[in-house]
């Protein structure tokens, strides 16, 4: 077989040259991918490290946030203290202060590397130090017995400009890290944009690479076929190309798992920011008790001041006593609403729920509406809710019509029409809010108000937030509504926008019963006197010993015969004592032992024997049926309030469960 032809100079010389391109082609994009390679290493770690300053800021604005709560609760705590002397109350006042002190601690190593933060940090040492002392000496005071002398003390510290100084610095704390969370959170957006931007330039490049290493091997093959001289430069390049291809897929292959950890990076970004709404949640929760604590003060300050002026004019001068009582008086009523208040948004009011008809309840309360709204306020009622009943406190239900009928005469200005409306609505799953399915009555209440614009909507129900201006409302109506109607099982529904008024709808569950008997109003009930009942021998079981005095001696005013019970567990040896005893008045949140269960163990040997139960929360009582249709009197009551209730017991008698009064006084909700 004859030797193929030999490549002539120019033949040689181009493929010389060809040889030259390939390799420098080859050089030029490994050159390029190590360089890519290096620049998207090196934005991994600046988006590493700005995530991990972002997760730094989050745990100071944590600790600190919780350093706050903290020392609220130990302050808290021993204000209980004074108040109570209990020993129990004191020890957690100690250990929540001196876990205060640990978190401060852990507070100043965490920004020991930011020098401003730990002149804020030895600021608030400082501070805590000086309301440590003056928390201690109250709290030696109270260890002493040096009541008034400790509660004195107790409200100087209240008072102190330590308060201020220790609030202003925390919120400088939070605020300084805030802002250095919103800088690293603009970093690390940033590094996360450069690194996908190069991860993109890179697989970009890689796909050039490959094509071209596709061209050559093309190119090398060629050659091949029409040269056996070069065949084996040719299968030389193939090689080189194939190695190419192979370093351009492992690349590829990191450059996928690049973009795995980058998801993994964007889901970690996701929970610092949820883990943010949290902190800001806390601020909301700061901001509700602010606005408690404000009210509480006031009320208090009324009660306090109406007290100690009626003691200094007791003497000479009795009538402005009277009058500075019925002011302090005034006071504590309007404290016990705003508890009410704030049980029924919580959903741990106790309810006394029963079979209505939202119709005969409405058209029962026309006449009370019209005298409330005034003449310049049209209502019109409809009624379509037929014979369908719900279950729900009847108190309870009127005063959030009252409360919405109120709101929307306030809309209006004082003039205008006011639409209440019953009707009857089958729902699908999740058609309202997170109602079940089922059949519920609506009970709407529209005005022709001015309406809300979308802002004030989302925050209607927002403990304290009201529209009004200052000293026409506490801002807790609407929220009174929306955790009475949850917690009746129960969904409160807004449309409103500015210009067209605004509609509220309740909708409450069906009840498949027969309606209870409307129960006398208590406005309508006589005014208590001593003597109107008779005489009774009656067990009192109560564990605040405060309480158990004030009960007993208002039962002795009334012509009654108490006998204090301090601890439910000597209930029984009193009960075998005093076998004339006609009536058991029983606290219902009692350590050890609870109203309900104290009942049902006394309930086999005395079952003739009546029962009051006296609460002022009973979340931790038991479920729906704890009461068992026994009369129910919440706290605070006064001694008319106790006269009435004590009747009505004595007049049931007896432990007997009673299931139709079960149904109609279930008292949980």
């Amino acid at each position: 077989m004859a030797d193929p032809p030999l490549p002539q100079d120019g033949d040689r010389d181009l493929t010389g040259l060809r040889r030259g391109l390939v390799a420098g082609f080859a050089l030029l994009a490994a050159l390029a991918l190590v360089v890519l390679i290096g620049m998207v290493s090196t934005s991994n770690a600046e988006r590493d490290a700005a995530l991990r300053a972002q997760r730094h800021s989050f745990e100071v604005m944590n600790l600190a946030r919780t350093l706050e709560a903290t020392m609220t609760r130990s302050e808290a705590a021993l204000g209980r203290y004074v108040v109570s002397g209990d020993a129990q109350t004191g020890r957690y006042y100690f250990d929540q202060w001196r876990r205060a002190g640990t978190l401060l601690t852990r507070l100043r190593q965490i920004v020991r590397d930011n020098p401003a933060q730990v002149k804020l940090v030895d600021r608030l040492q400082a501070i805590y130090d000086l309301r440590g002392d003056q928390l201690a000496d109250v709290a030696l005071r109270t260890n002493y017995n040096q009541g008034w002398n400790a509660l004195g003390r107790y409200f100087q510290a209240g008072q102190s400009k330590s308060v201020t100084e220790l609030a202003d610095t925390m919120e400088a704390i939070i605020t300084a890290e805030r802002n250095l969370l919103i800088a690293r959170t603009g970093a690390a957006t940033r590094s996360v944009e450069r690194s996908n931007r190069l991860a993109r330039i890179l697989s970009l490049f890689g796909a050039v690479v490959v094509m071209g290493a596709i061209i050559l091997a093309y190119a090398a093959i060629q050659e091949m076929t029409q040269r056996r001289l070069a065949r084996r430069e040719a299968d030389d390049e193939a090689r080189r190309a194939d190695e190419l291809e192979a370093a351009v897929a492992a690349r590829t292959a990191e450059l996928r798992d690049a973009n795995a950890a980058l998801r993994a990076e964007a889901a970690e970004r996701e929970a610092a920011e949820a883990q943010l709404r949290q902190v800001q949640k806390m601020d909301a929760v700061g901001q509700l008790t602010g606005g408690i604590a404000h009210d509480f003060n006031n009320m208090l300050a009324v009660v306090l001041g109406g007290l100690e002026l009626a003691r200094r004019r007791a003497a000479d001068r009795p009538d402005d006593a009277l009058r500075h009582i019925d002011n302090a008086m005034d006071g504590a009523r309007r404290a016990a609403a705003l508890t009410r208040r704030l049980l029924a948004f919580a959903r741990a009011e106790p309810l006394l729920p029963e079979a209505i008809s939202a119709d005969t309840l409405i058209a029962g309360m026309t006449e009370l509406l019209d005298r409330t709204l005034g003449e310049r306020i049209r209502v019109e009622t409809g009624f379509a809710g037929g014979d369908w009943l719900v279950w729900v406190d009847r108190q309870q239900l009127e005063n959030a019509l009252l409360n919405l009928a109120v709101n929307a005469r306030d809309a209006m200005d004082g003039e205008g029409t006011v639409s209440i409306a019953t009707s009857r609505r089958s729902l699908a799953a999740g058609e309202a809010g997170a109602l079940p399915a089922g059949d519920h009555v609506a009970i709407t209440v529209a005005d022709t108000g001015c309406g809300m614009d979308p802002a004030v909507l989302e925050r209607v129900f927002e403990p304290f937030f009201t529209t009004k201006p200052v000293g026409k409302g506490t801002g807790l109506g609407l929220s009174q509504v929306f955790g009475f109607v949850g917690q009746s099982g129960g969904e409160v529904l807004i449309d409103s926008a500015p210009g067209r008024g605004t509609t509220v709808t309740l909708l409450l569950p069906r009840h498949c019963a027969a309606a209870a008997a409307a129960p006398i109003a208590a406005d309508t009930e006589p005014a208590a006197q001593a003597g109107t009942t008779p005489p009774a021998r009656i067990l009192v079981v109560e564990d605040d010993p405060r309480v158990l005095a004030a009960t007993t001696e208002a039962l002795a005013e009334l012509g009654h015969h108490p006998v204090p019970c301090p601890d439910p567990e000597q209930a029984e040896a009193l009960m075998r004592d005093h076998p004339d005893i006609r009536l058991v008045i029983s606290d219902v949140v009692m350590p050890r032992l609870t109203g309900p269960e104290l009942i049902a163990r006394l309930h086999p040997r005395h079952p003739q024997v009546g029962v009051l139960f006296v609460t002022g929360y009973a979340g931790d009582a038991g479920g729906n049926d704890a009461f068992a249709g026994h009369e129910v009197l919440r706290k605070p009551f006064t001694i008319g309030a106790l006269e009435r209730a004590v009747g009505r017991a004595l007049a049931r008698g007896g432990m007997t469960r009673d299931p139709a009064g079960s149904t109609a006084q279930a008292a949980l909700g």
